[in-house]
């Protein structure tokens, strides 16, 4: 991977990473048409610290407070049921679901589930159910209703974006129309949610990569495309709040049924291989109109 590709990679995950159409699926998807190979899961989780670093920006002020009060009710300065103190314990209630499934599942995550077949087929059946969701949804439940089930409810949710395609704002968004949230609320703890456990994926990746510095990717290029990412992340956030607040995510659904149906459409004529490598000849074949 070159400066570059780097660029490019940083600036997709900045774009992609709150969306809900999965950031490491684009990644996936375009690092083989760049002719890269996979960027590896490492590079992803590396990568998405610059991303949740834009979240701790944009929610800063929510986070202390939230941190703060949560401390305080240890020491019963601020009460037990207090909004703030309780949101600091839904989120640590809803980390564990995808802490325990990461370590369990870590060897088929960095291997069998980054397939392009694993991808396609999760960005075009929860992207459907992200719209089913949206649909049926009451969306009247404000973030301050949230309860230690739901928290849990949406810990398992995001801890499915352990597999490319599926998006862990998409699939705890889904989660939280289901339960009849509001969006602006159902995308806020998604957010708020992923903090702990991209920061503790993405920094024990950093420890892993230096430990072992033989990585699909080297270091250098992979901390130009965080920083990249965070930069990008920043506008995206800001947007894509005033978007749900009152626009629905129908066009983001569509979007991901496309997508995951023209991967499936490479990967059936030999432009993209399902675990590795575009096909050389195939993108050759796609860019001259030969046998296509």
């Amino acid at each position: 991977m070159g400066i570059i590709e780097a660029i490019l990679l940083g600036i997709l995950q900045g774009l992609t990473e709150f969306l809900p159409i999965s950031s490491s699926a684009h990644l996936r998807v375009a690092s083989e048409l760049m002719g890269i190979g996979d960027a590896g899961a490492a590079f992803t989780a590396i990568t998405q610290i610059g991303t949740e670093a834009a979240v701790i920006v944009f929610f800063w002020r929510d986070i202390v407070r939230i941190i703060g009060r949560w401390f305080r009710s240890l020491t019963g300065s601020v009460p037990r049921k207090d909004p703030d103190a309780l949101m600091g314990w839904w989120i640590i209630i809803g980390t564990v679901p995808i802490v325990v499934l990461g370590l369990l599942f870590q060897d088929q995550i960095e291997t069998t589930l980054r397939s392009l077949w694993f991808v396609a087929i999760s960005l075009i059946v929860f992207g459907l159910l992200l719209g089913v969701a949206d649909r049926v949804g009451q969306k009247v439940r404000p973030i301050e209703k949230l309860t230690w089930k739901h928290g849990l409810i949406y810990g398992f949710a995001q801890a499915l974006a352990l597999i490319p395609g599926v998006s862990r704002s998409g699939g705890t968004i889904t989660a939280g129309l289901f339960m009849g949230y509001k969006r602006e609320a159902a995308a806020r703890y998604s957010f708020l949610l992923a903090i702990p456990a991209v920061l503790g994926s993405g920094f024990y990746q950093v420890y892993k990569a230096l430990k072992a510095p033989e990585s699909e990717t080297p270091m250098s290029m992979t901390l130009i495309a965080t920083v990249v990412a965070f930069i990008v992340a920043i506008f995206v956030i800001g947007l894509f709040m005033k978007y749900i607040s009152k626009g629905s995510f129908l066009p983001f659904v569509i979007y991901r049924v496309v997508v995951g149906i023209a991967i499936i459409v490479l990967l059936s004529t030999g432009v993209l291989s399902a675990d590795g490598g575009s096909s050389a000849a195939g993108i050759a074949q796609q860019t001259t109109g030969v046998a296509l």
